[in-house]
C-alpha cells in the first residue's frame, strides 16, 4: 500500500522527513518553518531530494536507534552490508544551553563486505523557485539559488565530490559521513568530530526519555510519541508546531492542504498537558514562556496561532510551480486561518495557566504576568462569550455557534475562578462565579438537544462532532452523566465508520469529509473507556495502533477503506491523543502515587 513510509529525525530547530529506501525528501532549512531545501515529498519531479542508489538485489530495512530520534536505513546484499544512520545534532553543552544547529549529518557505516552505492544530491533551495546550482569546492559542495530570494547549503563528506556530482558509485571500504549545513563550517568536519556528535546525540536523547515519570503498558508506542512531540518544540522559543509538513492532503486529489508549521495556542496547550504528565516540565514552561512573550496582556486581539517566533502575520501564498503531493494541489505556505475567532483556545490556555499556579510556587515575576493574562482572557470572555466563532475545526464559511467552543470558553472562566482563589483574588471570585454560571446554564439550554439526545455541534443542529467527546475531560460533566454516555453513543452512531473516525459528516465549505480524522478516533477510544466500555475500547485502540506507518508514526488523518496516512505527518495531535488514550486505558490508577503526577488524566 502507497503510504507515508518515512521516518523523521529532528533537534527542536528543524527537522526531515526520510524514505523507507534513506532518501531525505523533505528538509527545511535553518528552521523548521524556512523554505525547503529538498522537496520531493511535494514534487517528484522538481522538489530535490538527497537519495541513496543500490541495485534491487539490495533488501532494505529502517529503525530507529532505541529511545532517540536518531535513524537508520539497512541495506544488505548477501554479505555486502552497510547503514546510513541519520540525525540532527542535539546536545547539552557545558553552559547548560541546548546545542542545536541547522545541520543533518548522515553517517555511512560498513558492517560486512564490500557493499556499493551511489548518491542522488540534488537539492533544489527555496521551495525549488528558480534553478539551484551546485559547485565542487576542495572543502565543500556548495549549492545555491539563481534567482528568487538567495539561500544556499553546503555539504561535506569523507566520499569524493565528484562522485557525488556524477552519481558515480562507491565502494565503502570503511565508516563515512555526509556533513549538511545552512552554514559554512569554521573548522571542517571529520570522522572523530562526526563520532562524537553521534554520540553526544545519542546521549540527549536517552536522557531526555528517561526523565519521563513511566511509560507503563504501551511503553514502545508512549515513547516513540513523545520523541515525536520533542521535535515539534521549537527550542529557541519553545513554540510548538502542529506539524513537521506543508501541504500533504486530508485527501489525494483534493484540496484541504495546509501549512501546519506554526504554533495553534490550542494544539500547543494539548501537546504541554501530555508533555507534563510525562514529566517534562521543560518544555511545559518553555511554553509558557513562549506564551507570556507571544500573547498579548491587555486589549490587543488574541490569535488562535502564532509564528515559532511570536510571528502575527501569517498570510497564506500558494506555491503555483510545485504539482502537491501525489498530485494534491495547491501547495501553500503560511495559513490564512490565523485571523480566524475560535473562542475554544481560552480555555485550553487558561488550563496552561492554572497547571502552572496549581502545581508550582508562584514566582512574582512571571506570575503577575500571568496574572494580567488570566484577567484580559477573562474580560475577552465577558465581551465575547456570546459571539458565534470558527470552531476548533476552523471552518472558513460562516461563524456558528459550536457547543464545544462554549463549552472550552465555560473552561476558560472555570479556571479563571480557580485560579483567583488559588491567589485570594476575592473581589474577582462572584463576578467570575456567576459568569461561569450563566455560561453552563446557556449550554445546557442551547447545546443539548432533546430531539437527539446529545449535545450536538452547533446551537439548534442536529449534527454530531467528535470534538464534543471531550466536554467531560475538561470539567464540564461527569462521565456518569446520562447526557454525556447518550452524546458518546450516539457520536459513535453517527461518525464511527469500521474503526475510524469523522470529525463531522456535515458538509463544510470545502464538501463533505472523506476520510477519517486521527486525534478523533482516539477521542471515542477514551470516551467509551471512561463510560464503561473497557473492552471495546482496548481492541479499537489495539487496531488504531496498527494503522501507523513502518515506524510508528501517525499523520493528521486515515484513509477509511485503505487504513492509508494522509494529512500532514507526522501530527503533534495524533501522537498527544496516542499518550492519553494509553494512559487512560492502562496507566491511570498506578500514577495515582506518583508525586506531582495525581492529577493525571484528572486534573479538573
Amino acid at each position: 500500500m502507497d503510504n507515508y513510509n518515512y521516518g523523521v529525525i529532528g533537534n527542536s530547530r528543524s527537522a526531515a522527513l526520510i524514505s523507507d529506501k534513506g532518501s531525505i525528501e523533505w528538509l527545511c532549512l535553518p528552521d523548521i518553518d524556512s523554505s525547503s531545501e529538498f522537496a520531493k515529498l511535494l514534487d517528484e519531479e522538481k522538489g530535490g531530494e538527497f537519495g541513496i542508489l543500490v541495485g534491487d538485489d539490495y533488501s532494505i530495512s529502517q529503525s530507529y536507534h532505541p529511545y532517540t530520534n536518531i535513524l537508520k536505513t539497512r541495506f544488505e546484499n548477501g554479505n555486502d552490508k552497510f547503514e546510513f544512520i541519520d540525525f540532527m545534532p542535539i546536545y547539552t553543552q557545558g553552559n547548560g544551553k541546548v546545542y542545536n544547529p541547522p545541520d543533518l549529518i548522515r553517517y555511512v557505516h560498513l558492517i560486512s563486505g564490500k557493499p556499493r552505492f551511489g548518491i542522488r544530491y540534488q537539492p533544489k533551495v527555496n521551495y525549488a523557485i528558480g534553478e539551484t546550482k551546485s559547485v565542487i569546492d576542495d572543502e565543500y559542495i556548495k549549492s545555491y539559488n539563481l534567482s528568487g530570494q538567495y539561500e544556499s547549503i553546503y555539504l561535506y563528506s569523507t566520499f569524493s565530490y565528484k562522485s557525488i556530482i556524477a552519481e558515480d558509485e562507491i565502494e565503502l571500504t570503511k565508516d563515512g559521513f555526509f556533513y549538511l549545513s545552512y552554514n559554512e563550517k569554521l573548522s571542517i568536519p571529520t570522522q572523530d568530530f562526526v563520532n562524537l556528535h553521534l554520540q553526544r546525540t545519542e546521549v540527549y536523547w536517552l536522557d531526555w526519555v528517561e526523565k519521563g515519570l513511566g511509560f507503563g503498558n504501551w511503553r514502545e508506542e508512549i515513547v516513540r510519541s513523545a520523541l515525536v512531540l520533542r521535535l515539534m518544540t521549537y527550542e529557541k522559543t519553545g513554540a510548538i508546531i502542529a506539524a513537521v509538513t506543508t501541504s500533504l492532503p486530508e485527501t489525494i486529489g483534493e484540496v484541504r492542504n495546509w501549512d501546519y508549521r506554526f504554533s495553534w495556542i490550542r494544539d500547543s496547550g494539548m501537546i504541554v498537558r501530555v508533555l507534563r504528565y510525562l514529566g517534562y516540565e521543560k518544555e511545559a514552561l518553555d511554553f509558557l514562556n513562549f506564551i507570556i512573550n507571544t500573547v498579548p496582556k491587555k486589549g490587543d486581539k488574541m490569535q488562535i496561532m502564532y509564528g515559532i517566533r511570536g510571528e502575527r502575520d501569517l498570510t497564506e501564498h500558494i506555491l503555483e510551480h510545485l504539482s502537491g503531493y501525489k498530485g494534491s494541489k495547491p501547495v501553500r505556505i503560511g495559513n490564512a486561518a490565523y485571523f480566524q475567532r475560535q473562542h475554544d483556545i481560552v480555555g485550553v490556555l487558561m488550563d496552561i495557566i492554572y497547571q502552572d499556579f496549581e502545581h508550582y510556587s508562584i514566582s512574582t515575576d512571571r506570575s503577575e504576568e500571568l496574572w494580567t493574562i488570566v484577567r484580559a482572557v477573562m474580560h475577552a470572555i465577558e465581551q465575547h462569550w456570546h459571539e458565534a466563532d470558527k470552531g476548533i475545526w476552523e471552518i472558513r464559511g460562516e461563524e456558528q455557534h459550536f457547543v464545544f467552543s462554549k463549552v472550552l470558553v465555560w473552561a476558560g472562566a472555570d479556571k479563571g475562578v480557580k485560579i483567583a482563589k488559588i491567589l485570594k483574588k476575592e473581589k474577582y471570585i462572584a463576578p467570575w462565579e456567576k459568569l461561569r454560571g450563566k455560561l453552563r446554564d446557556d449550554i445546557m439550554t442551547n447545546g443539548w438537544n432533546e430531539e437527539v439526545q446529545a449535545f450536538t455541534q452547533s446551537y439548534g443542529s442536529t449534527n454530531m462532532d467528535a470534538a464534543n467527546l471531550l466536554i467531560e475531560s475538561y470539567g464540564f460533566i461527569d462521565a456518569k452523566d446520562p447526557k454525556y454516555i447518550n452524546t458518546v453513543l450516539k457520536t459513535k452512531e453517527e461518525l464511527l465508520n469500521d474503526g475510524l473516525m469523522y470529525r463531522y459528516k456535515n458538509e463544510d465549505d470545502f464538501g463533505l469529509p472523506s476520510s477519517s480524522f486521527t486525534i478523533c478516533t482516539f477521542w471515542m477510544i477514551q470516551s467509551l473507556y471512561k463510560i464503561g466500555h473497557k473492552e471495546e475500547a482496548k481492541d479499537l485502540f489495539k487496531t488504531l495502533l496498527s494503522y501507523s506507518n513502518h515506524l510508528g508514526l501517525f499523520s493528521e488523518d486515515i484513509d477509511f477503506k485503505t487504513k492509508r496516512l494522509l494529512g500532514n505527518f507526522p501530527q503533534g495531535y495524533s501522537h498527544l491523543a496516542l499518550i492519553e488514550t494509553a494512559y487512560i486505558l492502562d496507566v491511570y490508577k498506578p500514577l495515582d502515587d506518583i508525586p506531582g503526577a495525581a492529577y493525571i488524566l484528572s486534573p479538573y
